[in-house]
């Protein structure tokens, strides 16, 4: 950048980037962008530690991309998954390295706040972004984005990157397209120290009564939190799922310290991820993996991508290497998260179907069971399982091809260990 153009910035404020949410997405954003040199700027509406539902799995590409040096928080580290389905067929599994670990998030996002903010990241809590302006009286030339603030005030940007959640307004701006809505319902429920020695570093997973939903159930110290989530639209169904899950596990009698509720949503395949100077990444972008639900490796790798190319983007002097840059993050998206989402829309297809046959596999199936440690570990992907593994490839087509009716009875099984 001239010497002009630093004075001219330095007069009218204009942040390198300007990143909307301080969730992973926004802070790993935040933090790629500050290590970059830029000055970076987060906006976020709550006030910093804040609540997030969220069951608060740290797999292996969650764990790999986070900032050098980040301690992890673990409340507790899963080398055992017990597996049912719709509470029968009870079986638990056992590895004898870590398969993953658990965290809470407000502990969780606010480090990762803090690493932005060491790396040189600005942060404002407590402020709300009505919407983002590319063009018009509050835009003095083609190379800002003005973030207007509730209350008016207004900020300038040579890019900026939306990671406000899933009903982001950014989102919406770049004209975000939504595939798949589900509602996740989670409690958080203290426990005597009795109990929760019994779940001390084991999960429990629960292939629903509805088609597509689970339930889950993951230990934090004396809290377990105990979630369930299914297809929008099936509220009652799910908030009885729910219920009938927690008196099932004999939790009924323990009053919740929070009870709450969350809508998840992935993009259509031909969704933006950009518009103009603006980037979305994370849940901003529907970007999470369609069967398990699961977001924070998403948010991660998306929001440092998305640091990454908003560098690239401030310093870009005109529409063409704009669009061009912007063009470039949406090829790194859907050559990695994108193919991963892509297998997990067609897992999701077939566990609608036959939640019986992934009980079955998991329970009963080295080579299943083998790649849910890989995965959980980050020793692969879903997208590296079906690209690299001819069996796998064979066994997803074959499943994409078979029709059946929801909930195969398989047969009780017994604990096994790996």
């Amino acid at each position: 950048m001239s010497s002009e153009n630093s004075s001219a910035d330095d007069v009218h404020q204009v942040w390198d980037v300007v990143v909307v949410g301080a969730g992973p997405a926004g802070a790993s954003a935040a933090y790629a962008a500050a290590v970059a040199g830029r000055r970076v700027l987060i906006l976020e509406k709550a006030e910093l530690p804040r609540y997030k539902t969220c069951g608060g799995g740290i797999i292996g590409p969650s764990r790999d991309s986070l900032p050098p040096g980040f301690e992890l928080p673990f409340r507790d580290r899963v080398h055992a998954v017990t597996f049912s389905n719709n509470g029968r067929f009870t079986r638990t599994r056992r590895s004898k390295q870590m398969l993953f670990g658990l965290i809470n998030r407000p502990e969780f996002d606010q480090q990762l706040v803090e690493h932005a903010q060491k790396a040189g990241a600005e942060v404002r809590t407590g402020v709300t972004v009505q919407r983002v302006e590319q063009h018009g009286s509050a835009v003095p030339d083609r190379r800002s984005v003005a973030v207007v603030l509730q209350g008016g005030e207004t900020l300038l940007a040579r890019s900026v990157v939306g990671a406000d959640g899933s009903a982001s307004r950014i989102g919406a701006h770049v004209g975000v397209k939504l595939d798949q809505v589900d509602l996740g319902l989670e409690a958080e429920i203290p426990v005597p120290e009795t109990v929760a020695e019994d779940w001390k570093g084991r999960v429990l997973i629960d292939w629903g009564p509805i088609p597509g939903s689970y339930g889950w159930v993951f230990p934090k110290g004396d809290t377990l939190t105990v979630g369930v989530i299914s297809a929008r639209g099936e509220g009652a169904a799910t908030k009885r799922y729910l219920e009938e899950f927690i008196g099932r596990l004999g939790l009924a009698g323990f009053e919740p310290s929070i009870s709450s509720g969350h809508l998840t949503r992935c993009r259509a395949d031909d969704s933006p991820l950009s518009r103009g100077r603006v980037l979305v990444c994370g849940d901003a972008a529907g970007l999470l993996e369609p069967w398990t639900r699961e977001g924070i490796s998403f948010a991660l790798r998306s929001g440092r991508l998305a640091g990454e190319w908003a560098v690239r983007i401030a310093e870009a002097h005109d529409a063409v290497d704009t669009r061009r840059q912007a063009l470039n993050y949406a090829f790194a998206i859907k050559a990695g998260l994108g193919v991963e989402m892509s297998v997990g829309k067609r897992l999701l297809t077939v566990f609608e179907r036959r939640p019986g046959l992934f009980h079955a596999g998991l329970t009963g199936l080295r080579p299943a069971w083998k790649a849910f440690m890989d995965i959980t570990r980050g020793s692969t992907s879903l997208g590296e399982l079906v690209r690299s593994h001819p069996m796998a490839q064979r066994a997803l087509t074959a499943m994409d091809r078979r029709q059946a009716p929801v909930g195969d009875p398989v047969p009780a099984g017994d604990e096994a260990t790996s």
